[in-house]
């Protein structure tokens, strides 16, 4: 039997951990994507540092249990419910692609 893991309702205590204290207090101006955010922390968490640390491949470690794409969603959400004129651009986009 498959243990649950969920933490405070994310996946994982690492994709919680990294939405709340890396990314919890930025503000968006645009929707977002997993990769995107996936480069953002890395590039946050790593900054100043030896990649070839132990230290390093702690962190690595931690941040491949992130699920990006769970927090982009999160992201994505709010930004929609802050931005409801967003909605509208988007499905005119995928009206345009679809012609």
């Amino acid at each position: 039997m498959q243990e649950d893991k969920k933490y405070n309702g994310y996946t994982n205590y690492a994709t919680w951990r990294v939405n709340l204290e890396i990314l919890g207090d930025m503000e968006w101006e645009e929707k977002t994507c997993a990769y995107a955010l996936q480069e953002l922390v890395e590039e946050i968490v790593f900054e100043d540092s030896d990649i070839n640390t132990l230290q390093s491949g702690y962190a690595n470690a931690f941040l491949s249990e992130v699920n990006y794409y769970e927090i982009a969603d999160a992201i994505n959400e709010e930004f929609d419910e802050n931005n409801p004129e967003s909605g509208l651009v988007d499905a005119l986009i995928m009206l345009a692609s679809n012609d």
